[in-house]
């Protein structure tokens, strides 16, 4: 398998679904479905909707049932940054390029944005039931995605991450706390739902989440490390903005070494689990494998 033209192909195909279900620009109100679309169309990896289409996959799923929720939970990540780059959170100006939602609309549009985009994830989540009522995971699905973005999941992470700044008694508990809430919360999501619609086992959903557990955590340490050696250039963000925000990461606790050695073994932990499961995705183990590794 020719890994790079297989994800640049699944790539394009997802980038066709979810961009699908953003809303016109019309009526009095269009300013912010501007917004909205100027937010979810700035770029990104579609890492969510990838890992939750894969893992469908894996488990056997063939139906239209899962696009909803592919393009539900990246407009929910989609919201999660735009708020992240407000001028009360990380006050960022720049992201994947481009100048940031707030930058280009202000700061009140800029918040609404980010309202609308949670809010228009649970509309287009919702018309699942109208494609498949008889999926029985349906209404697991939507618990799922409502929970890991809430207050027990990215909510909570970052609620403690804002709080933590400037906190010289930071513990290791209480990152890991961040990371796994702020960072895997929404991954875990993405391949729990995939999961879930497809029909897997309890078992085999424990599995999953367990494996997006430790991709997540490893996908945010990774992150801490490329703020401190990447570059604007190949970042497509700002450098530094933890250390300019006076956050303790990953990095600032451990390490740069010892980052990098937890990186690799956070990883194949989570590939041995998932060649534990009897059912096989090739190209999913190695999208684990690459998004953990990247450089951007």
């Amino acid at each position: 398998m020719d890994f790079n033209a297989e994800y640049r192909k699944r790539t394009a195909e997802i980038e066709s679904v979810i961009t699908s279900y953003l809303p016109n620009e019309e009526g009095y109100q269009k300013i912010i479905m501007e917004a909205m679309n100027y937010s979810f169309l700035a770029g990104g990896k579609r890492l969510r909707p990838m890992l939750m289409s894969e893992t469908y996959r894996l488990f056997g799923g063939k139906s239209k049932v899962i696009e909803p929720f592919m393009a539900a939970i990246e407009m929910i990540h989609t919201y999660s940054l735009v708020h992240d780059d407000l001028p009360a959170m990380d006050n960022d100006e720049y992201r994947r390029g481009k100048e940031t939602t707030w930058k280009v609309y202000g700061e009140a549009m800029g918040i609404l944005a980010g309202d609308a985009l949670l809010n228009y994830a649970f509309e287009t989540a919702a018309r699942a039931f109208d494609m498949e009522p008889q999926n029985a995971g349906l209404g697991k699905a939507l618990q799922i995605l409502a929970k890991k973005a809430g207050i027990f999941g990215m909510v909570g992470g970052q609620v403690v991450d804002v709080q933590s700044e400037n906190d010289t008694a930071m513990t290791k508990e209480k990152l890991d706390f961040i990371y796994r809430l702020k960072t895997s919360a929404l991954i875990e999501s993405s391949m729990l739902i995939g999961a879930v619609l497809a029909g897997a086992t309890r078992n085999e959903q424990n599995i999953i989440e367990e494996v997006a557990e430790k991709v997540g955590l490893a996908f945010q340490i990774q992150d801490d490390i490329l703020d401190v050696t990447s570059t604007m250039e190949v970042l497509g963000k700002p450098i530094g903005s933890d250390e300019k925000n006076h956050k303790v990461t990953y990095v600032t606790y451990e390490g740069l070494e010892k980052s990098k050695a937890d990186v690799k073994q956070l990883s194949e932990e989570a590939i041995s689990r998932m060649e534990s499961l009897v059912v096989k995705n090739e190209f999913l183990t190695e999208l684990l494998r690459y998004l953990i590794s990247r450089e951007k």
